[in-house]
């Protein structure tokens, strides 16, 4: 049986939609920067974020989430010119080009105790092709 479930999730993972992770769809993003209740991450790396992003979103590439995450306020404040999010805070939003950045970083700060983590799994594609 763990052998089944544990197949099952790297297929998951393998086809890019993990499971569990919550999402925020395009309308209900647009919801939430109009009345200023979402917190985007941009999750890729400097250089992409540079080209591009979705306007208001701090930019943390993954690879430096988990340490961004874990940092003291000042340190956070003093690195990103930006307040450190609270555990508590509701509707904070992941997104990276594609979806898997994105996930990975939702997972990692869900599993950090930030219960308002969210993944915008349509992405900054999405928001391009239907924003931009």
């Amino acid at each position: 049986m763990l052998r089944i479930a544990f197949l099952r999730l790297c297929h998951t993972a393998a086809a890019g939609t993990m499971t569990g992770v919550p999402t925020v769809s395009l309308s209900e993003l647009r919801s939430l920067l109009a009345s200023g209740r979402a917190r985007l991450f941009d999750v890729r790396s400097r250089e992409e974020a540079e080209a591009g992003t979705i306007p208001g979103a701090l930019n943390i590439p993954v690879s430096e989430l988990e340490s961004a995450l874990t940092m003291d306020p000042a340190a956070f404040r003093a690195l990103y010119s930006a307040e450190k999010p609270k555990l508590e805070d509701k509707n904070l939003v992941f997104f990276c080009q594609l979806g898997k950045r994105g996930s990975q970083a939702t997972q990692l700060a869900q599993g950090l105790g930030y219960t308002g983590a969210r993944h915008y799994a349509g992405a900054y594609k999405e928001w391009l092709e239907k924003e931009g």
